[in-house]
């Protein structure tokens, strides 16, 4: 089960949802969400990664604009996810994972970002301007700020039919990115979520192995 605590940020107070291991953490991780708040998907993806034996904050980044919002996955959904994090912005979100990463770090833990969607964007702005390893699920926002140089080691998941972020922006990436790991799956946007009509499972459970390798590594 998660729970709620605060976190506080350059910006103000906003909440956030804490996994913890059964037993000692092997290290911590920030999770962030997608435009969506962090709902029943994102919480069961905290309490995934504790199963694993990671120490999860999972920053409510709506917060900023309205607190303790959780959307479906429906065109409204969408549109009022949209417009919250287009308000929130770039800068409150990765200040609010700074804020989570020093609440891990207390606890003598190494660190790193993993993110889905504009979280996967998110994750990608906690490695360069944060120096966290990252994981990027299907982050496509990340276009604007490919001049940023990684000050970590960087995962880049993209579905190979993700509409969002098509063959071409994919190849940006590797060419400004020389330095990062990009894999690329056979699936869709969204692919991780089971809520998502883009769930594809092979690629879910293929997905968490190479990230879950990835972060073992990297927070040794």
């Amino acid at each position: 089960m998660t729970r709620r605590i605060d976190l506080e940020t350059h910006y103000g107070r906003i909440g956030a949802q804490l996994a913890e291991p059964a037993g000692a953490p092997r290290a911590g991780l920030v999770l962030i969400q997608e435009i969506f708040g962090v709902n029943r998907h994102i919480r069961a993806v905290a309490e995934q990664w504790a199963g694993l034996g990671y120490a999860v904050i999972a920053p409510q980044l709506i917060d900023f604009v309205e607190p303790e919002v959780e959307l479906d996955y429906t065109a409204e959904g969408v549109a009022r996810g949209r417009a919250h994090m287009a308000e929130v912005g770039f800068d409150r979100c990765v200040a609010a994972c700074a804020a989570a990463a020093e609440v891990l770090r207390a606890g003598g833990l190494k660190v790193g970002a993993l993110g889905f969607c504009i979280g996967g964007s998110i994750a990608f702005l906690c490695c360069t301007r944060l120096g966290l390893p990252a994981v990027s699920y299907y982050g496509g926002r990340t276009l604007p700020f490919l001049h940023e140089r990684p000050q970590a080691p960087l995962l880049l998941l993209f579905g190979a039919h993700d509409p969002l972020i098509p063959p071409e922006a994919v190849e940006a990436h590797r060419k400004a990115l020389p330095e990062a790991r990009i894999e690329l799956f056979d699936a869709g946007h969204g692919f991780n979520c089971e809520q998502r009509v883009d769930f594809h499972a092979p690629s879910a459970a293929r997905a968490l192995q190479v990230a879950q390798d990835f972060l073992a590594s990297h927070l040794a």
